[in-house]
């Protein structure tokens, strides 16, 4: 069976929480719908989730400070957040939220295709780092450390090879796989931070 993600819809209006549902359906995700800030920080300190669609004009905590109390949980900190506001907000709106940590930001009405395809980019990277983490956990970060350090060290052989040094596009080929290996260590690195 596949790991769905979670995506936080915050908005005060049910309306647009069961647009945004449908909007997002064909993504085959989960998604949790909230009225307020309140509950939005209340639900991202119980699960994991993907990414966070966060209107700014709500009654109480509004958007930006939503933002703020998120950006300053550790846990939450890297959790992407897109801004979803009315077209007829102040232009100096988009730049606050920037400010406070959201990765995009969209007004109202909206392309229903672009914000789905926007966050299918989140989704996906959200279910690819918990593959790998799963993965490191199986095998243990040890020994998956082990396995691409071989990697690596197959691969300064490879470059090496006169047939892969004389010829550019070989060349370019194993330049290309270092480059993925070193993203790979990367990942690798990331998730054995504390």
């Amino acid at each position: 069976m596949s790991r769905q993600a979670r995506i936080l819809l915050v908005d005060d209006r049910s309306e647009n929480l069961i647009a945004l549902e449908a909007v997002l359906s064909p993504l085959n995700q989960v998604t949790v719908p909230v009225r307020s800030g309140e509950q939005a920080l209340r639900a991202l300190l119980d699960d994991e989730y993907a990414v966070v669609l966060l209107d700014i004009i709500m009654p109480g905590m509004d958007g930006f400070e939503t933002a703020a109390q998120i950006r300053r949980h550790t846990k939450l900190r890297d959790v992407p957040i897109i801004f979803l506001t009315a077209a007829a907000a102040p232009p100096d709106q988009a730049f606050r939220g920037y400010a406070v940590g959201a990765v995009d930001y969209l007004a109202k009405p909206f392309d229903p295709r672009v914000l789905k395809a926007k966050v299918a980019v989140f989704v996906d990277l959200y279910l690819n780092r918990s593959r790998l983490r799963d993965q490191a956990e199986l095998l243990g970060s040890d020994e998956l450390s082990a396995r691409v350090a071989a990697v690596e060290e197959a691969l300064t052989s490879l470059r090496a090879l006169p047939a892969v040094t004389g010829d550019a596009l070989a060349a370019e080929t194993a330049a290309r796989l270092a480059r993925r290996v070193g993203n790979l260590r990367d990942a690798l690195d990331a998730l054995q931070e504390p």
